[in-house]
């Protein structure tokens, strides 16, 4: 019994010990990595993630994050990064206000659907895995 209080009071002991802070990691955080791509983009793709920012982040997770706002909205990387997506392909959809949900009601000019395609292409990664859902 003896042994039992003698190695809980030094664990109380060494618990209570002041520890230097951690140093800081090397590594980058999640922020850090999305302000740094966002930096690097093209003037068009820039553009297009100022307006995905301000027309879509509210539904939709516009980077590189687990969850979109709302639960309904697929994340851009997981649009994509889905096969056969291309410029074309993305182009089409994109100016094709038809196919968006009626609780969208947006409509995007050429110009925004470009930039919009530029930016959301800078998402695309062959080693890409969907989150689960």
């Amino acid at each position: 019994m003896k042994f039992v209080y003698a190695a809980c009071f030094a664990f109380a002991l060494v618990a209570c010990q002041d520890v230097p802070p951690a140093q800081s990691s090397p590594r980058t955080s999640r922020s850090d990595a999305v302000e740094k791509r966002a930096k690097m983009l093209s003037p068009l793709a820039a553009q297009g993630r100022a307006l995905a920012e301000e027309s879509c982040s509210a539904c939709h997770a516009i980077d590189t994050a687990i969850a979109s706002p709302n639960s309904n909205a697929p994340l851009f990387p997981v649009i994509v990064n889905q096969e056969g997506v291309s410029s074309e392909t993305l182009s089409y959809w994109l100016r094709g206000a038809h196919n968006y949900p009626s609780e969208m009601d947006f409509y995007l000019d050429a110009q925004k659907v470009d930039a919009l395609v530029a930016y959301m292409l800078t998402l695309q990664d062959p080693n890409y895995e969907r989150p689960v859902d």
